[in-house]
């Protein structure tokens, strides 16, 4: 699927992709938001995608404020995401299955609110303030919420096959 390339593309494709994801969780209880394979469960996935909206819009927040923007946190690198990931695991482990849904829900509307509250060129007229890359900040909106919505339902579509 090609990437949002304005404003209401990348509202319709966020609104769209968390309505698929929302569609496999509502149904879930804890003990099925305990499954998963590798160690990672569906609710672990769930906190994961929570996470990394908070992520973005604090990367976003912290570029227009002119502060350092760390990538993808504060004593971590790319390469360290398996790292990072099991770090925020551990950090997650206590969250119940309620809140952890509850957590994306609230994400999922603070990223729909800021992209609402952008101008065409703010969100594509060029690259993202403290990201050190050419990607705008629709782009890397799109990468926190959509692609991460469609990533975790494929996930959670195999889990529940194979659970």
């Amino acid at each position: 699927m090609p990437a949002a390339t304005d404003k209401a593309a990348l509202l319709a494709v966020t609104e769209k992709e968390y309505e698929k994801l929302e569609k496999l969780i509502v149904v879930l209880d804890a003990d099925q938001a305990a499954a998963g394979e590798d160690g990672t469960s569906i609710k672990d996935v769930i906190g994961h995608r929570a996470h990394w909206i908070a992520l973005f819009l604090g990367w976003y927040g912290d570029g227009q404020a002119g502060k350092p923007v760390f990538f993808p946190a504060e004593g971590y690198k790319w390469n360290d995401l398996k790292r990072y990931n099991a770090d925020l695991q551990m950090r997650q482990a206590r969250l119940r299955w309620g809140e952890v849904r509850a957590l994306l829900a609230d994400r999922k509307h603070a990223l729909v609110g800021l992209i609402g509250s952008l101008s065409e060129d703010q969100l594509y007229g060029g690259p993202m303030k403290g990201a050190n890359n050419a990607w705008t900040t629709g782009r890397w909106a799109e990468a926190a919420g959509a692609s991460h919505f469609r990533s975790a339902a494929k996930f959670i579509r195999a889990a529940l096959r194979t659970g």
